[in-house]
């Protein structure tokens, strides 16, 4: 291990998580919050000085070497890399008012980085509205990577930035990347951005505020979920700003690949991605599902009403945003089921929604078909392809691995969390496992869409934060942390 380069590298990461801080820093000195604008004014100097210091530190610690940040590197990077910033990250929160406690402020920082917009904050409108943009911030940085902004705003790091790209965030499918992986990154971040904007436009054409709007645009397009009123998009009560929600958590949803192959002309690109077309049609099925049994099970409801509700949360679930319109914690059992089958899926490869990915999905059960043929055709040749492409032996094995150890921690976090809070019952207990380890915020039963997670005591939470990170970074980036042949010196 190259601790000088580690060293290096983690450094500019807080220099450009600082710059971030300065922005809220800068909002509330202007927005002068009666009551609390000089102390959030405060607490975002301190938090910004302070991730300068560390991070100017550790940039000199790491001296002018110029080794290349090899794949033992770039995993730490990654692993380490999200921890720290989510632990610098959590200062503003600590530090102004109404000053959580330090297990809360990690918790609603790694809440925020992972976009999974869990809160345990029980009243927004005690909250400076500069740590409200702070927490879309997070989200919005947590998107689509901080990394993948690094390495778009940095010189090229030679071939570990494929190890940034695919540890932190599958910012890839099945296709090898273009060695060119800074121009993928400024495309992939402009893209970003420019929905961001679209997004923006929108909800204040369509009667949001500016700042509500900025916040809602940053927490939708990263699917992250962090509102800015305790009822969430519910507060608006409009059917506009819903749809227009809707239709970027969906772009939110897809690969973001995609966007640029349809910029470039790659019409046949686009036509061939799967999961793409596989989510319009999952989005529409358990849209319908939802809408028939809300409809015939609750007789206060009309057609109409029914589909506004089912495909805003559909959407909402299957995106990993975490947005609500409706308690969905009260919802007919079928309509739950199929909100915690939205929570597995999640959404495409490359985009900003959490979940195993439906990719993986549509291949996993390609390859349960071949074995199932092979069982009575043992001499039949077959070949997986996954977009037009044959599907390599190492994909297949990282596929059924994620899937695998998705099941693992779903079992193993539902125990931990049984064990650390014996008063909850056994949907609450799976629902929040579910809900953070797949980046989605509300679940059911004590954690559903009303309520949140301030009740937990602080181990749980720290068990609960981890599971984000764990999901977010698709559990190789983190699980290799904990092995000791990735510190040995070479």
């Amino acid at each position: 291990m190259n601790y000088r380069v580690l060293a290096k590298m983690i450094g500019c990461l807080l220099v450009l998580l600082s710059l971030a801080e300065s922005s809220c820093l800068l909002f509330a000195y202007l927005d002068g919050e009666s009551g609390a604008g000089f102390d959030a004014v405060e607490a975002f100097a301190f938090s910004v000085l302070a991730t300068v210091f560390v991070g100017g530190t550790l940039i000199a610690l790491g001296g002018r070497s110029e080794s290349e940040l090899l794949r033992r590197e770039s995993l730490c990077v990654v692993g380490l890399g999200w921890v720290i910033c989510t632990l610098f990250g959590a200062l503003p929160f600590f530090l102004c008012e109404p000053r959580m406690g330090i297990v809360d402020s990690i918790f609603e920082s790694v809440s925020g980085f992972t976009t999974t917009g869990a809160t345990v904050i029980e009243d927004l409108s005690h909250v400076p509205r500069s740590l409200l943009l702070w927490r879309s911030v997070t989200q919005w940085l947590g998107g689509m990577g901080i990394l993948v902004l690094f390495v778009a705003l940095l010189s090229s790091f030679g071939a570990s930035s494929k190890a940034l790209f695919r540890h932190e965030s599958s910012a890839i499918g099945t296709e090898s990347l273009s060695p060119r992986i800074q121009r993928i990154s400024v495309w992939l971040w402009s893209i970003y951005i420019g929905l961001s904007i679209v997004c923006f436009a929108g909800l204040k054409l369509l009667g949001m505020g500016a700042f509500d709007a900025l916040c809602h645009a940053f927490a939708t397009v990263s699917t992250g979920g962090f509102g800015t009123h305790n009822e969430s998009v519910a507060f608006f009560n409009s059917l506009f700003i819903e749809l227009w929600i809707v239709v970027f958590m969906i772009l939110g949803s897809v690969n973001f690949m995609v966007y640029a192959w349809l910029f470039r002309r790659q019409w046949e690109r686009w036509r061939q991605d799967e999961a793409s077309k596989g989510l319009l049609w999952v989005i529409g099925l358990g849209t319908l599902v939802v809408a028939l049994d809300l409809y015939w099970l609750e007789a206060e409801s009309s057609l109409l009403q029914s589909l506004r509700q089912a495909l805003f949360q559909v959407v909402s679930v299957l995106s990993t945003s975490g947005f609500t319109t409706a308690d969905f914690g009260e919802w007919p059992a079928l309509s739950e089921v199929v909100l915690l089958l939205m929570m597995l899926i999640g959404g495409c490869a490359g985009s900003t929604s959490g979940g195993i990915k439906l990719g993986r999905w549509i291949l996993f059960f390609k390859i349960v078909r071949q074995h199932l043929r092979s069982a009575f055709r043992p001499n039949l040749v077959t070949s997986l392809k996954l977009n037009g492409n044959a599907v390599t032996d190492s994909f297949r094995i990282d596929t059924l691995f994620v899937i695998s150890i998705a099941g693992v921690s779903i079992c193993i976090g539902t125990l931990i969390v049984s064990l650390l809070q014996p008063d909850l019952d056994i949907d609450s207990c799976l629902s929040a496992t579910l809900a953070v380890l797949f980046n989605i915020g509300p679940g059911l039963g004590a954690v559903g869409p009303m309520h949140n997670y301030s009740f937990l005591n602080d181990m749980t939470k720290i068990v609960l934060s981890f599971l984000m990170l764990l999901g977010r970074l698709e559990f190789y980036a983190l699980l290799v942390l904990f092995m000791p042949s990735l510190w040995k010196r070479y």
